[in-house]
């Protein structure tokens, strides 16, 4: 005689639901519009020389001058770094043989600030050196900002809400939580890394610098954020 085996206490989970534990499978969604709270801008420090050395020796100088304006503004600062570097021969068009005209040399800062209003003077203080030109800003918030926490946490409750009214319309309510997923990242929207300012601002040799520029106006713009996650309930069968 066979003991008949008891009762798997965890049965395997099945893709759909029963008459005993129907399912409902929603998706939440959430869309959040903040302040950014950092300002990215890329600064080009430009110099040129008939020969290597001079040109070399004018970036030098000019690069420093730029870290030293960017430094005075430490308490705003949040990052500042120095990418590329170059240093390239401009060869004559015309004549016979390769003969060096003069030389360019080029190197990049970035440099991204939180004080919006002292953005506006260190870019408009910038924007007056010698051939050094201005990108930005772009707009961003930290990837920790409790922002991108308190949309996700939208996207669920709307998910909650929207199987609960699913539930209530048949007469019924939910039971227990099946499962919540984010929906893969390649099938959602953008988190919407905004696009600059699109200020842009060049000065070349010879600038006045006696009179100085009045502090640009800058108005940040808001970030929007998105977030999905998908949702499975069971509920109390309901009485059709």
């Amino acid at each position: 005689m066979t003991t008949p085996s008891a009762p798997d206490p965890h049965p395997p989970a099945v893709p759909y639901g029963t008459p005993d534990a129907p399912r409902i499978a929603v998706r939440g969604e959430a869309r959040l519009e903040v302040d950014p709270e950092l300002a990215r801008i890329v600064i080009t420090v430009s110099a040129r020389g008939k020969d290597r050395r001079s040109a070399l020796d004018d970036l030098t100088r000019r690069n420093t001058t730029v870290l030293d304006l960017v430094k005075t503004y430490a308490d705003t600062v949040e990052r500042l770094e120095t990418g590329a570097f170059s240093i390239t021969p401009e060869l004559t068009k015309h004549g016979r043989g390769e003969r060096v005209r003069t030389y360019h040399g080029t190197v990049y800062v970035t440099a991204e600030l939180t004080d919006f209003t002292a953005l506006g003077e260190l870019i408009t203080r910038l924007a007056d050196l010698d051939l050094t030109s201005v990108d930005g800003p772009w707009w961003a918030l930290r990837p920790d900002s409790p922002a991108h926490r308190e949309v996700r946490q939208k996207a669920v409750r709307e998910a909650v809400q929207r199987a609960r009214e699913y539930a209530e319309a048949l007469g019924t309510s939910l039971a227990a939580l099946v499962e919540l997923a984010d929906i893969g990242a390649e099938n959602a929207p953008p988190m919407y890394p905004q696009a600059p300012g699109r200020m842009r601002s060049r000065s070349y040799a010879g600038a006045a610098e006696d009179n100085a520029a009045a502090p640009l106006d800058l108005e940040p713009q808001r970030q929007r954020l998105y977030a999905q996650v998908n949702a499975r309930f069971t509920m109390t069968p309901p009485q059709l």
